[in-house]
């Protein structure tokens, strides 16, 4: 073979486990070795069963015994980057309907942690049995590991500072913590033009750190279903908060109930062990249990998790918000708090909120902090959400 040659066949190599073989993918290449077993996993989950299997579901060749699925299992995660082979224990629990076999604990040792694994046990929780809880326990505490690993540290660090920054005292004692932007601010009165300058009357200045309170934060979680993601990232975040000194931090979670798991903060295992994920929606419920929580409205944070499927009655949960913001409590309806994109919600009730001042967006992880930081201070939370969320509904 020569060098003019070498890339041409590597393009025909890719292309052939691209369009998986058969007499219409028009590569002529005949695959060997590791290739030929990529193939063959790949096959096994999306091949379409050559020329008859078209008309059949994809993928039949899985097969449905727990040992066939564990080794290919195996395989994918020898041949496949993790960030693969999470993309296609999805495809194969959605596709092949395998959920059952996540029940077996030989199977959730085989499996690839990851959160999208983590919300179909949570919703297999209740029909579990007891020899695979504990399996299942260790997967999902593998999984909240990691996410306190990647999050914990910049949500301390920007809601830290936030929490600094919003308290204010008006006699600084030292020069840097004097806040020159509300100082200039508040003395443009005292400007002298014809000395080109202002001279303050008096300063505004950041207060030092004190271990009192000095918000509440409540975290209300939608359970349903399509919300499994956006729940596991809450009750990381929830464990995060509630670890801080200056915050005081309630974790709610609801379907057609509301159960409070502020108790479990302290793990977040335990957290979503709490949790029922499916099921009905019922908003206005949650949000009534929620206001039985406000104790201090101007320093309380209302972060409602929910795609805003309302399945109770609309109009007394948007009675209910507006008596939440006219009372001083800010409110922020998170569409979803995920990596999965833009999501499908209530675009009805997302506009009611919006139009009370109530806004409504999607939120990454990683963005989570700043977002909190950006509430601690009290900005302008709209300004911000289309500044990070492009599709923002408020």
């Amino acid at each position: 073979m020569n060098d003019a040659a070498a890339p041409e066949d590597d393009r025909l190599r890719r292309w052939r486990l691209v369009l998986g073989g058969g007499r219409a993918d028009g590569t002529g290449v005949t695959l060997a070795g590791d290739d030929a077993r990529m193939d063959g996993a790949l096959e096994r989950l999306y091949g379409a069963g050559g020329e008859e299997g078209r008309s059949r579901r994809r993928g039949a060749g899985l097969g449905d015994s727990a040992p066939s699925v564990a080794r290919w299992l195996g395989d994918i995660r020898t041949y496949f980057p993790s960030s693969v082979v999470q993309v296609m224990q999805k495809d194969a629990i959605e596709r092949l309907d395998l959920t059952r076999l996540l029940l077996e604990p030989e199977m959730l040792d085989a499996v690839e942690p990851d959160v999208h694994l983590v919300g179909t046990l949570l919703s297999l929780n209740r029909v579990m049995p007891d020899r695979a809880r504990e399996s299942a326990r260790a997967v999902v505490r593998k999984v909240v590991t990691e996410l306190e690993r990647r999050l914990a540290q910049k949500t301390r660090s920007a809601l830290g500072g936030a929490l600094d920054r919003s308290a204010r005292v008006l006699r600084p004692r030292r020069l840097a913590d004097v806040d020159w932007e509300r100082t200039i601010r508040a003395n443009l009165r005292h400007y002298l033009p014809e000395h080109g300058t202002l001279v303050p009357e008096r300063l505004i200045g950041y207060g030092r750190r004190r271990q009192a309170v000095k918000r509440d934060v409540i975290l209300a979680i939608d359970q349903s279903g399509s919300m499994a993601a956006s729940v596991v990232y809450a009750s990381v975040f929830g464990a995060v908060l509630a670890s801080m000194r200056s915050l005081r931090t309630s974790l709610v979670v609801f379907d057609t109930n509301v159960v409070d798991l502020t108790a479990q903060l302290h793990d977040p295992v335990e957290v979503l062990f709490g949790t029922q994920l499916g099921g009905g929606t019922d908003i206005n419920r949650a949000v009534a249990y929620c206001q039985g929580l406000v104790a201090r409205p101007d320093d309380t944070i209302l972060v409602l998790i929910s795609d805003l499927y309302e399945g109770g009655i609309r109009d007394e949960l948007l009675r209910r918000v507006a008596a939440l913001t006219s009372a001083g409590v800010q409110v922020v309806v998170l569409l979803a708090l995920s990596d999965e994109g833009a999501p499908a919600y209530d675009h009805e009730n997302a506009a009611a909120l919006a139009a009370m001042g109530v806004p409504a967006f999607a939120c990454t992880p990683d963005a989570f902090p700043d977002l909190m930081a950006a509430a601690i201070e009290r900005r302008d939370l709209r300004e911000w959400s289309e500044r990070n969320d492009p599709g923002a509904a408020g």
